[in-house]
């Protein structure tokens, strides 16, 4: 394990502001993620680190952009706000994205360092991108990008 998990005591800090500044829509919010964070901790009997809390968000903002599509299809402006709302909170907690540019230059020298040559090593490149791009940017669009350029 790293260093002692910062993200996690601003999350509670933010918890506590939100609980004082009786802002209900973001403290239910907040109280989500503490839930996952302290669900994962539980489940696998550790203090979770920064990097870990991070993937974990990450998980979450994906879950919540997949529910926002779905509930536009459904025409579900109500859930498909509330589903808005909590990503919205969830990706305060996130590292700043990584623009096009920075992406594509990350992927260029993982290929370069995996001396990958084709789509065999897809999973070299992947991995070695993985850590660097968790929570920054959408490692399925990160993906397909990876496979054209090795195919």
């Amino acid at each position: 394990m790293s260093s002692p998990a910062l993200l996690k005591n601003r999350i509670t800090d933010d918890m506590k502001s939100a609980m004082r500044g009786k802002e209900k829509p973001r403290l239910q919010a907040i109280r989500l993620i503490l839930a996952a964070i302290r669900q994962r901790e539980v489940d696998e009997r550790c203090e979770l680190d920064d990097e870990q809390i991070v993937a974990l968000l990450d998980k979450m903002a994906k879950q919540r952009r997949e529910s926002i599509e779905q509930y536009r299809k459904a025409h579900r402006e109500d859930l498909e706000q509330q589903e808005q709302f909590e990503l919205e909170v969830i990706q305060e907690y996130l590292p700043a994205p990584l623009d096009a540019a920075e992406i594509e230059a990350l992927i260029g020298e993982a290929i370069a360092t995996a001396d990958a040559t084709g789509l065999k090593d897809m999973g070299k490149v992947m991995g070695l991108l993985k850590p660097r791009l968790q929570g920054r940017a959408d490692l399925a669009a990160v993906s397909t990008q990876v496979k054209s350029l090795l195919s």
